[in-house]
């Protein structure tokens, strides 16, 4: 099925243009999206977990392009880019892979390259991408403020075996992950630790990282403006599980709960599973709107 605009959007208000963003040695390319008006702002967007492109492709949906356009429509430049491992899923099992490699250098090329055509930059990061967005923004000063879509703070391998139960596998394989968990706790993990030992096949780089970095800490440092955004529905990163600690640690920070939407922000009814991602659908206006009227 092919993607369709959603009815938020109206493709005859920016332009598009394809750029390369330069960064450790690496080009990844990307999309600017701008307005025919003087933009209001502009927005660089951040992709989930996993080895997306630019517009975070799951099936027939695209829900960074729907971000892009809908912000477009109403006059915000956009910025968004292929992840590292886009062009190249093979990398995140190489021996020093990290969530920080993945996401910062880009990320800061692309504030960068926005802030060439409007005075303000926000993140808006979509799970991983907003579990890393507040480390971009304290590394680039350039960075506004920070939007935070279903961020997650549980540790990753802590929710990956959380996340299984609920989509009822089987306990064989539940029983892996929780072995594998225990890997990433362990206080023997180390740089020779394999991959095979561990969740997803990721290196030990990435799970040593992972115990370290905190991302509510790490935001509640910023002196900028966060707006943190939560699907009721989403089984992934949840209410109970993950928002709480945004709510603790971001005591001046705006946090919303859109009841009907799942993981990307699609609205819905009744509990959310795999499947519906591919259901085709686009980001919840609510969710756009919710955006727009932080923006200032």
């Amino acid at each position: 099925m092919t993607w369709t605009p959603p009815p938020y959007a109206d493709p005859a208000t920016f332009t598009e243009h394809d750029i390369t963003l330069d960064a450790a040695g690496r080009t990844v390319p990307g999309t600017v999206t701008l307005p025919l008006r003087s933009p209001r702002a502009g927005v660089v967007l951040l992709t989930g977990g996993g080895p997306y492109d630019r517009d975070e492709t799951s099936g027939p949906n695209k829900p960074l392009k729907d971000l892009a356009w809908g912000l477009a429509t109403q006059n915000v430049a956009v910025l968004r880019f292929d992840k590292l491992t886009a062009n190249r899923p093979e990398a995140m099992a190489e021996p020093g892979y990290t969530m920080t490699a993945e996401y910062v250098p880009h990320g800061i090329a692309a504030v960068r390259a926005l802030a060439e055509h409007v005075d303000r930059v926000f993140l808006v990061g979509h799970s991983m991408g907003g579990k890393i967005a507040p480390k971009i923004a304290a590394e680039e000063p350039l960075v506004a403020g920070v939007v935070i879509m279903a961020g997650d703070t549980q540790p990753m391998h802590h929710a990956a075996v959380r996340v299984l139960r609920y989509l009822a596998v089987p306990a064989e394989t539940v029983g892996i992950f929780h072995r594998q968990a225990a890997v990433v706790d362990s206080p023997e993990l180390s740089l020779d630790t394999p991959s095979t030992e561990l969740p997803f096949g990721a290196p030990a780089s990435f799970w040593l990282e992972q115990r370290t970095y905190d991302p509510v800490a790490t935001a509640a440092k910023l002196d900028r403006p966060i707006l943190v955004l939560q699907g009721g529905r989403d089984y992934q990163v949840t209410v109970a599980d993950d928002l709480p600690a945004w709510r603790e640690g971001l005591t001046d920070a705006t946090v919303m709960v859109i009841d009907a939407d799942n993981h990307l922000f699609f609205a819905g009814a009744g509990p959310s599973t795999m499947a519906d991602y591919q259901n085709a659908g686009h980001v919840d206006q609510a969710a756009l709107s919710a955006i727009l009227d932080w923006l200032p």
